[in-house]
């Protein structure tokens, strides 16, 4: 009897697979994935990204600083390690499940000391006791199934976690170092504007220009100045930001980055692939993913408890008077147990119960065909903003030197007497804006070659020791 029990709940266990049972739901999205970028036609490489490059695409940018920053945030970050806990806790719940799948064993041992008729006596007993409960429609397996789709999830929210890591300190950095190149910039100009205002001073005193043209001239250099703590700020800030990334109390790195530096430079091209590359590649798709399979699964492991559980239970021992009689043939007591059962009638209480988990896998579908659509539309913005941020520096550079042309031809006529002052400070403010432009639309560019490299699924790699999800019995 006990035998023909076991091979029917192995065999009625394994009939459905999650996988078979998820297929008809995976397929319901309306989620339509292009075979190619809309942005594809602006002279992007459409060739696939390798694995390596995207893994750490922040080394192509050949700054060793950077480079530094991310491998610190992602070995010590709060997030990060925030990550690995949650991962340890799913593998550790996965190994619970695949556990309630065998049957438990326990040994005992005892003496009981009874009084009767005036007589003592002491009972002895030593044995193994085991109980099995076969997972006959399957609710334990769903439940394996359930908790190694959770652990899959779990693992690529990591996945995802570095990547956000990596694109936040790259883009922290950049606007680090693009405050840095502000700054310089509106302090050159300050020194420059000062040279004016003394300018004006000498010509004022020469009588050449009445005292409008030197008070202009130090509205102007005041209010450059006053620009520049609003920099230092957001240098401050930014240098603050990538020493929490890292795992440190905000001003840590205030030694190693003071010292202004360049903005990293970008490839010249970036290899986008097609649509369904970066789905595969995203882990916040994948960890979405997991997350519908193991609402699928739990769907099926409570519909299980409508069906009747099987409870195997068995003991093996010794009970004898005296301890040398103590597991002699006659002392030997074992025995064997079977109950099946089932709910008869709870009020719609394992209905709803379906009807609730039911719910929770939908939302669970929703969320994943939402990561899809939001896994594309990252892409397309980042590729639409990297290749029209290229023209954008080019007319900001030219914009720029002719600025710079017309500031020093400005001063140069004014000084001559050729031109007044209010040419001058129109140039000087022209130079300004079309310097602090050409800075600003270079980190912009920066920034979506970031924003692209992680919309593309990059920023990490696969876990290591990752366990396997095969398990048995099946």
């Amino acid at each position: 009897m006990l035998p023909l029990l076991a091979g029917a709940a192995f065999a009625l266990g394994g009939c459905a697979s999650l996988d078979e049972r998820q297929a008809g739901i995976m397929a319901a999205t309306t989620v339509a994935v292009p075979a190619a970028w809309s942005t594809s036609g602006l002279a992007l490489p459409a060739a696939a990204p390798t694995p390596a490059m995207l893994a750490a695409w922040w080394r192509q940018f050949g700054d060793a600083r950077l480079e530094r920053l991310i491998d610190a945030a992602l070995a010590n970050a709060p997030d990060a390690r925030g990550a690995q806990a949650r991962l340890r806790r799913a593998r550790a719940m996965r190994g619970l499940a695949e556990a309630n799948l065998y049957p438990s064993l326990g040994a005992s041992v005892g003496a009981t000391r009874s009084r009767s008729d005036g007589k003592s006596q002491t009972l002895y007993s030593a044995g193994f006791d085991a109980r099995w409960e076969p997972s006959i429609f399957g609710g334990l397996r769903d439940a394996l199934d359930a908790a190694e789709a959770d652990a899959a999830s779990a693992e690529a929210d990591l996945e995802s976690t570095r990547a956000s890591l990596s694109a936040e300190v790259a883009l922290e950095y950049v606007t680090l170092r693009a405050s840095q190149q502000r700054l310089a910039i509106v302090r050159a100009n300050v020194e420059s504007q000062a040279e004016t205002l003394q300018i004006s001073e000498w010509r004022e005193m020469a009588g050449l220009v009445t005292r409008l043209d030197v008070e202009q001239a130090r509205a102007n250099l005041e209010q450059s100045r006053a620009s520049l703590p609003g920099l230092e700020v957001a240098r401050a800030e930014a240098e603050h930001r990538l020493a929490v990334l890292t795992g440190q109390p905000p001003g840590s790195l205030s030694g190693a980055l003071r010292e202004p530096g360049p903005l990293p430079a970008p490839p010249d091209e970036i290899a986008t692939g097609i649509p369904a590359d970066a789905l595969r590649q995203r882990p916040d798709v994948r960890a979405a993913e997991f997350a519908l399979r193991a609402e699928i699964a739990r769907v099926a492991q409570t519909e299980a408890e409508r069906y009747p559980s099987l409870t195997l239970n068995g003991s093996f021992g010794w009970r004898a008077f005296s301890l040398s009689a103590l597991g002699g043939g006659s002392s030997l007591a074992h025995s064997l147990a079977a109950s099946l059962a089932a709910t008869l009638f709870d009020a719609g209480r394992i209905e709803s119960r379906v009807a609730a988990q039911d719910a929770v896998r939908e939302q669970a579908f929703v969320a994943w065909e939402k990561s899809l659509l939001v896994a594309l539309e990252d892409v397309e913005n980042a590729m639409s903003a990297y290749v029209n941020g290229r023209e954008r520096i080019d007319a900001r550079r030219r914009a720029a030197e002719a600025a710079a042309a017309a500031a020093s031809l400005a001063g140069a006529q004014y000084q001559a007497g050729l031109v007044d002052f209010q040419r001058v400070l129109e140039s000087e403010r022209a130079r300004l804006s079309a310097q602090d432009g050409l800075i600003s639309a270079e980190a912009d560019a920066i920034t979506a070659v970031i924003r692209l490299y992680k919309a593309l699924g990059g920023g990490w790699t696969p876990i290591e020791n990752t366990a396997s999800t095969e398990h048995s019995p099946s």
